[in-house]
């Protein structure tokens, strides 16, 4: 295996410290250091996901969250914007307060996921990439993250009444129905429909952020594998 220089700054705690060596980069990968240098841009990755989740005007704000959008939400704030402006901007203002209430929830789950990353993790991380880090993190939690929000962000939307008053708006406007599979005339969003696209926007959001935070950070700290080829 090639070997390489490497030069990695790891804060831990109130101190920090470098390490420079000259190794194999797999070892060093899922060696203990190796391990933590990912755990932590994942885990600063997780931090400034949930603070952008916990302040609705941010989350609103985020283009990676805009990003996130499933196609048929997208298709519905387009139609609402039509035909009942203001209610558009009420149903995204009601899914971003969602969002922060579901936030406590996705950060534990996120991680506990991260602190249990192996060595088997990490080296499939250090061969996949740009990007690997957080594709393997959101193949340990999608479907637990989806499970754990979509009740509280469909509890969350009913309380608003957001869903009912949707339908009331778009009531005869047969496009709605299409989007979801309901080819009568009048359509009919469903409760479980905006909720579950809903929550795949917030968990599409969760991953983009913490990609986009990997990538950032590649370079400074899980990046510092990069290295010197000898």
């Amino acid at each position: 295996m090639k070997k390489i220089i490497l030069s990695a700054a790891l804060l831990l705690g109130a101190g920090s410290f470098i390490v420079t060596s000259t190794q194999s980069c797999m070892a060093l990968a899922t060696s203990d250091l190796g391990i933590s240098i990912i755990k932590r841009v994942l885990l600063g990755g997780v931090s400034q996901m949930a603070g952008i989740f916990g302040n609705k005007q941010a989350f609103l704000q985020n283009d990676l969250i805009v990003q996130a959008l499933p196609e048929n939400l997208r298709s519905v704030y387009n139609l609402l914007d039509r035909v009942a402006p203001s209610l558009a901007a009420k149903g995204k203002d009601y899914v971003a307060q969602s969002a922060a209430y579901t936030v406590n929830i996705s950060t534990p789950i996120l991680q506990n996921a991260v602190n249990s990353l192996n060595s088997n993790d990490v080296s499939r991380i250090m061969q996949g990439g740009q990007g690997i880090a957080t594709q393997v993190l959101r193949e340990k939690t999608e479907q637990q993250l989806v499970q754990a929000i979509m009740p509280k962000v469909d509890e969350k939307l009913n309380e608003f009444g957001i869903v009912r008053t949707i339908n009331t708006a778009l009531q005869g406007t047969s496009l709605l129905g299409g989007l979801f599979g309901n080819q009568s005339s009048t359509g009919n969003l469903g409760s479980n429909g905006l909720s579950k696209l809903a929550s795949e926007q917030m968990v599409n959001g969760i991953f983009n952020i913490i990609g986009d935070y990997e990538k950032k950070n590649q370079s400074s700290i899980l990046g510092a594998f990069n290295g010197t080829v000898k």
